[in-house]
């Protein structure tokens, strides 16, 4: 029997993906997947949609979030650090009103974006994705997406560089709310809370790792795309000393660099399925 494989990190255009959660299933499908979760930053409004593009398939959709969250290292420096929940009950009331106060702050954080690119001579003509946004959540991404359309940036790594990363002209923080509160969070609505893209924030503080296992931490994405071998190796064993889930994903937000979307390109295996289910099971 061949390997089943999982992707456990996707986002849709329901925060910062170009692909509906339709076309994620159908592009799931086609890689012959046998798990997805759906993981928008900071919104849910996806997973039915989602569920409902996988009635009739073999395809499993974890219903999953990724929640923008921050920590402190022992120097006392803040670290962003976002915070992956599986299984979590995306319907319950007191999640969402959670998510409510995300896209708020963050519809505020987006007309501060575009009063800043307006006064770096960044006049986008088309600001309908700020119009339009409903429940979906905004970030820097679609800004980039609007300034390549209207030929103020070449590229979304230039359109950052130059106007929305951190200390660039353009950028404006974005609410946080503190790592351990997104743990208790996951936590509180049956889900499992896991450290996402550990290597983005070049881990090495290991009392602050503690102090998050402490708060109830369960897993650590070991499999990513931008993850070297490497990095891979590192939090397996990571896994291994704390009794960790090591799971994993692709992170894909859609096309990349005129290629393929990422999905299902990290070879993720279903045993993280298996692991995660084992530890729903222990917490109930």
């Amino acid at each position: 029997m061949s390997e089943k494989y999982v992707d456990l990190h996707i986002h849709t255009n329901y925060s910062d993906g170009a692909f509906s959660p339709a076309e994620i299933v159908e592009y799931a499908k086609k890689t012959n997947l046998a798990a997805i979760s759906i993981t928008d930053h900071d919104s849910v409004d996806g997973i039915d949609e989602a569920l409902q593009a996988a009635q009739g398939s073999d395809i499993e959709i974890i219903p999953g979030i990724e929640l923008s969250s921050s920590s402190t290292d022992s120097d006392g420096q803040i670290t962003e650090m976002h915070i992956l929940g599986y299984y979590i009950d995306y319907k319950s009331e007191k999640l969402n009103e959670t998510l409510s106060v995300f896209r708020k702050t963050r519809l505020e954080r987006a007309y501060e974006i575009l009063k800043k690119l307006k006064e770096n001579g960044v006049n986008l003509k088309d600001e309908s994705f700020l119009k339009n946004v409903g429940k979906k959540s905004i970030g820097r991404l679609h800004f980039a997406k609007a300034m390549i359309n209207e030929s103020f940036a070449g590229s979304v790594q230039d359109a950052f560089q130059r106007y929305l990363a951190v200390n660039k002209p353009a950028y404006v923080p974005k609410y946080y709310m503190s790592a351990a509160d997104a743990i208790n969070l996951i936590l509180s609505v049956g889900g499992i809370p896991v450290m996402a893209h550990p290597y983005y924030i070049h881990y090495t503080d290991k009392a602050m790792f503690k102090s998050l296992i402490d708060s109830g931490l369960k897993g650590i994405e070991a499999w990513h795309s931008k993850h070297p071998e490497s990095a891979v190796r590192k939090f397996l064993a990571l896994a291994e000393e704390f009794n960790l889930i090591a799971t994993g994903g692709s992170d894909c937000h859609g096309t990349y660099k005129n290629e393929p979307p990422l999905i299902g390109r990290i070879k993720v295996p279903y045993s993280v399925v298996e692991n995660l289910k084992r530890q729903i099971t222990i917490n109930n």
